[in-house]
């Protein structure tokens, strides 16, 4: 028998599953119910304690899942978010357990390995916060000190933990693991169909290289010189801003662990690591991050380090201040930072993630036009 960690594993399995229009912690997967995989999984590794939040169809999965030495803890609020499940899952808390590693229930491909790495790594280093991250991506679960769960039960509305990682910088190790699991959730519909049985997940993951080249016959070729946009996300504003940038002319690229050249036929390039040393150098590159606070602060940090002519985050202004303290904690120069465009668009009114994209190339076409007039002004004249 595995040596207990006294560490508990908190499950979050409240939710309402909206977007896939099922309960989500039943569905089949392998020919189990998702959430029977991921109980599974946190049985495998070391975690001393498992408790398991629930609130929609709360009987309907007592019925189904094999709920043996869990701690079930109902959350009557579940409608009103994130926040209180994790609130109701911390609150039973062994008062023994040293910290507890944050579970989704949506993540079932999540190594029992990795969670002893997070266990370990806590062990080693004390952190308050363990985020595992994969190619650079962070990814879940986290891993949280008991020290501080009163900030994390605190949280209000459908608010995750990570709202509280930009006050706790120097507190937090980020650990790389070879796990694609802390990337893979099953949100909607068509996640599902991609990871829903073993054959169709090989496709999905089907291994590439670090940078996939996918340059079209009608599309100038990525080199220095070229207009370049560098997207980091693949939400839907992302894609729309994709396609706009290609009917502009940029040489567009996308950085993304699990997109294929095949899923967005406007791209001409995806980076499959989170890593710009592997581009080209460009003078003309410019850089949106819309990672949804997923690697917002490595994705700005490296657009900077990679002197871009644009760097910009998609996100509201406090969220942009938190990522810029960080990076100022890390030591990259202010004048650096002053430069990052937060929130990135032009002032329109956008709302739409249409509108938000329109709003960011604009701006974008707007400060290279500048660029080129003032290198036109200052080059000498011939007499």
């Amino acid at each position: 028998m595995q040596e207990r960690s006294g560490i508990s594993a908190v499950i979050l399995a409240a939710g309402t599953s909206t977007r896939m229009g099922a309960v989500k912690q039943l569905l089949q997967v392998d020919g189990r119910p998702l959430l029977q995989h991921v109980l599974d999984n946190v049985r495998a590794s070391g975690i001393t304690e498992i408790v398991l939040v629930l609130g929609h169809a709360a009987d309907a999965i007592r019925r189904e899942l094999d709920l043996e030495q869990i701690n079930v803890v109902m959350n009557g609020g579940y409608r009103g978010g994130m926040g209180s499940s994790l609130k109701a899952g911390l609150s039973a808390v062994d008062p023994q357990a040293k910290a507890a590693i944050v579970v989704l229930a949506d993540q079932p491909f999540v190594r029992p390995a990795t969670l002893d790495r997070l266990i370990a790594q806590h062990w080693s280093t004390g952190a308050q916060i363990v985020i595992p991250t994969y190619h650079g991506f962070r990814g879940n679960p986290v891993l949280l000190d008991r020290s501080v769960f009163p900030e994390v039960m605190g949280l209000g509305g459908d608010v995750g933990c990570r709202a509280i990682f930009g006050d706790h910088a120097e507190g937090m190790v980020k650990l790389p693991v070879e796990d694609v699991g802390i990337l893979l959730d099953i949100d909607q519909q068509s996640d599902y169909e991609k990871l829903r049985s073993a054959e169709s997940r090989a496709h999905a993951l089907r291994p590439v290289a670090a940078l996939e080249i996918r340059q079209p016959t009608d599309s100038p070729a990525p080199g220095p010189g070229q207009p370049e946009l560098v997207i980091v996300g693949r939400d839907a504003m992302a894609m729309t801003l994709a396609k706009l940038a290609q009917l502009m002319r940029f040489t567009v690229t996308l950085v993304d662990p699990l997109l294929h050249s095949g899923d967005l036929p406007e791209a001409d390039r995806i980076l499959h690591v989170l890593d710009f040393s592997l581009l080209e150098p460009n003078s003309d590159r410019h850089v949106v991050v819309a990672s949804r606070g997923a690697c917002d602060e490595e994705a700005i940090e490296q657009a900077l380090g990679a002197n871009s002519s644009y760097a910009g985050l998609v996100a509201n202004r406090k969220r942009g201040e938190e990522v810029l303290r960080s990076l100022g904690r890390k030591g990259i120069a202010r004048e650096k930072l002053a430069g990052v465009r937060v929130p990135a668009g032009l002032e329109i009114g956008a709302g739409s993630a249409e509108e938000i994209a329109l709003s960011i190339l604009a701006e974008i076409v707007a400060e290279r036009r500048k660029s080129l007039e003032a290198l036109r002004g200052s080059a000498p004249r011939r007499v």
